[in-house]
């Protein structure tokens, strides 16, 4: 039996724009991947930051019992390449991917690699107890956890039945 998915029960308030520059990203690689780089002279490039810019993580945000969990993938990145802050209610990710080599001359086949910096910020869910996060980064994953203040944590209350 396959296990269902653990629902939220936070809410968040709605923000349309949120993901603008993420979904300006996937329509410009969805183009790329489809037309190839032959119809690039007339693609806008204030829709493509151009072949080489880094994209923003991908990230998952999930409760656990008295934790909030980020994980976010970082390929290529090492741990000092990563600034991890907390302020208020937000939980901001930077970093930046350098290029490892010069290559000299332009007759690449194919070129899908990223380089670059990247900002991403995220509304947490509930409050969380900021002296105690911690994060640990294993194999190009990111992981911070959070901890819930009291507050924030479930209350588990037995009611008697009649």
């Amino acid at each position: 039996m396959a296990e269902k998915a653990k629902e939220t029960k936070a809410v968040a308030p709605w923000r349309p724009l949120a993901d603008l520059s993420r979904w300006e990203s996937e329509t410009d690689r969805m183009f790329n991947n489809f037309f190839g780089s032959r119809m690039r002279p007339w693609w806008p490039t204030r829709w493509s930051g151009g072949d080489d810019e880094i994209t923003t993580p991908a990230l998952d945000v999930y409760e656990e019992k008295d934790e909030i969990v980020v994980k976010a993938e970082l390929p290529g990145l090492e741990k000092s390449d990563i600034q991890v802050k907390l302020s208020d209610s937000h939980m901001t990710l930077k970093g930046e991917k350098q290029k490892e080599e010069k290559v000299e001359g332009e007759n690449y086949y194919r070129r899908e690699r990223s380089y670059g910096a990247f900002l991403r910020s995220v509304e947490l869910p509930t409050g969380v107890q900021a002296d105690k996060v911690k994060a640990s980064f294993k194999n190009g994953i990111l992981e911070i956890r959070l901890p819930k203040t009291e507050e924030a944590k479930a209350k588990e209350i037995k009611v008697k039945i009649d």
